[in-house]
């Protein structure tokens, strides 16, 4: 019989896109290409460092605000400072250091347009400094009585749910090398956006091992319903995030996969920047 122990543990986070674009005008006293910095209507609160995001012209013509860039749309990552600056970045280790030498290099638009910002879903990255982590899923039975048979076939089993809490120390900076990794501070801006919502889509790992495909874990999309900071003279500081489940709660084991492979046998990429295109499961 196998033990396996809580360190074999893992969350990973995925940014959410909701899809709905967020519109503003850019003008051209919005832009400081000396510093790399433009502005908008609805940043600071709408938008989160390392969001990945789609930046388009409403009429379609060309963009005209990443330097040496001559198309409608542009995607990539963006970095929000205090005060609801954007600086934009080629990778989101990147976006979350908001260096401004990093910066992608920015013109002032020519004349006034009216531009959509839409955040689009990124990859799934593992979640740095977490302590522990509870899940707990339960079925809610409904009286079915008073409803057709076809109703009553359709909800007699009951609805999944499923809530939990991660505990993780506090960090929002990043460190030399820390590669694609969130912090739990993007938990915690997430809870204060408005705009698009609280939403993350998340894989609780109750076991993971790389080397084999013996990786057991839940994966549903997730709501933050409460973010607990706790301060204590001597103590880490510890941050607590409690989340509710929206939608399927599946429970899944790693499968070994294959992918549609280019000639020198690369993956061919998605536009999600997914590891790659799915051709089928191994049957062996």
């Amino acid at each position: 019989m196998s033990i396996y122990l809580g360190s074999e543990g893992e969350i990973q986070l995925q940014r959410v896109g909701t899809g709905r674009g967020l519109r503003s005008e850019l003008a051209q006293s919005d832009v400081n290409v000396s510093r790399k910095r433009f502005s908008v209507d609805f940043a600071l609160g709408a938008l989160i460092s390392g969001d990945l995001v789609t930046i388009a012209t409403e009429s379609g013509g060309t963009l005209e605000l990443v330097s040496g860039h001559t198309y409608p749309d542009w995607t990539g990552y963006v970095h929000v400072d205090d005060i609801g600056g954007i600086r934009l970045y080629s990778t989101f280790s990147l976006a979350l250091a908001g260096e401004m030498s990093d910066a992608l290099a920015l013109t002032a638009p020519s004349a006034t347009k009216e531009i959509t910002i839409t955040t689009r879903s990124d990859v799934f990255r593992p979640v740095a400094q977490v302590r522990r982590f509870d899940m707990t899923t339960s079925r809610e039975l409904i009286q079915t009585s008073s409803l057709c048979q076809d109703f009553q076939d359709q909800f007699d089993a009951g609805l999944i749910s499923g809530q939990g809490r991660m505990s993780c120390f506090w960090e929002h900076q990043t460190t030399t090398g820390a590669g694609a990794t969130e912090f739990s501070v993007y938990l915690a801006r997430l809870v204060l956006r408005l705009q698009q919502g609280a939403a993350f889509r998340g894989k609780f790992y109750l076991y993971k091992n790389e080397e084999s495909s013996s990786s057991v874990w839940y994966e549903c999309d997730c709501i933050v319903s409460s973010v607990q900071v706790s301060i204590e003279p001597g103590e880490a500081i510890v941050t607590e995030i409690d989340f509710v489940t929206t939608g399927l709660i599946t429970l899944r084991e790693k499968s070994q996969l294959s992918y549609i492979l280019q000639e020198d046998s690369n993956k061919i990429l998605l536009e999600s920047n997914q590891d790659g295109a799915l051709l089928q499961e191994e049957t062996a």
